[in-house]
């Protein structure tokens, strides 16, 4: 809500909004260079065409802070099944979040910056992913550039801050906007990446989030691991239409690699539409993954000579 919003953030997004053209939410974000703009407008963040700066996050404009140096600067959780305001997140907004996430870390380690989309919101911020009824009140794109200047995955968190980078905020107020956003500190034994993983469960967490994650998007993903045939999960559409033969191998962080079985590699040779799927840190909440085609599979990270 603008009540919420600082004022000197607040003055932008109203002289934006007063003097600049009015547009929709969809046509904000499609001037920007997101194809499918209007399919993908609930997203939370978007990679666009165009320039180097190809990557877009909304930032909820109640949330942002401005420093004692006058620095505007933004705090993120890296939490995806953490609603904001606490409580779990649905299995779809937990997906968004992941994905938002992933591109977000695209920038960071490309080293580039990010386009920002300042956002309000009619409902308190803390109530926003609670709150069914909960509507954007305005967005608007922010002119400056934005800049990935911390990725900390040990305390779930990352810091975007306005402007060249270079600059941190101080200790106090990175305490004061993790209060201000009600983001906790993470328990050491929450953190499910931590402890060992053996092969299977590896398998089984990195199946569990592939499932998850095309079924957010309305899609039916059938495992067949069992069948050996070369793929672990085969993606179709409402119309039963095949769309993707995926292989799916789980990895984490200071663990064995993996291999291609014959018939996974058989498979890969064949070509469109099967895929490598490799989902890292898959035991935690904060996993990820991505596809390979067959001719990409030995760029894969943890992929070990069979």
């Amino acid at each position: 809500m603008d009540k919420e919003v600082d004022p000197a953030v607040l003055g932008i997004i109203n002289e934006k909004r007063l003097l600049g053209e009015k547009r929709t939410p969809v046509e904000i974000i499609a001037r920007m260079g997101v194809f499918d703009a209007r399919e993908k407008a609930g997203d939370l963040a978007w990679l666009a065409t165009g320039d180097s700066l190809n990557v877009i996050a909304t930032l909820w404009a109640e949330l942002v802070n401005v420093s004692a140096s006058g620095r505007w600067f933004y705090i993120e959780s890296l939490n995806p099944l953490i609603r904001i305001g606490g409580g779990d997140r649905s299995a779809q907004q937990a997906q968004r979040a992941k994905d938002r996430h992933g591109l977000l870390k695209r920038a960071h380690d490309a080293g580039q910056g990010v386009r920002v989309v300042l956002q309000t919101n009619r409902v308190p911020v803390l109530e926003m992913e609670s709150d069914r009824t909960a509507k954007v009140s305005v967005r608007v794109p922010d002119d400056d550039e934005w800049h990935i200047v911390d990725w900390n995955a040990d305390r779930q968190l990352a810091i975007l801050v306005r402007g060249a980078p270079g600059w941190m905020p101080g200790d106090e107020e990175l305490q004061a906007a993790r209060a201000r956003a009600a983001i906790p500190e993470p328990a050491p034994e929450a953190d499910a990446s931590a402890g060992p993983a053996s092969p299977e469960e590896l398998h089984a967490a990195a199946m569990e989030h592939l499932t998850k994650h095309f079924a957010g998007y309305g899609y039916k993903a059938e495992n067949v691991a069992a069948q050996g045939l070369g793929y672990d999960i085969e993606v179709s559409d409402k119309k039963g239409k095949t769309l993707l033969k995926i292989a799916v191998k789980g990895t984490k962080s200071g663990g064995p690699g993996f291999q291609l079985t014959s018939a996974e590699r058989a498979c890969a040779k064949a070509g469109d539409p099967w895929r490598l799927a490799v989902v890292s840190d898959a035991p935690g909440p904060a996993a990820q993954h991505k596809l390979y085609r067959g001719s990409e599979i030995d760029s894969a990270p943890g992929l070990q000579p069979s």
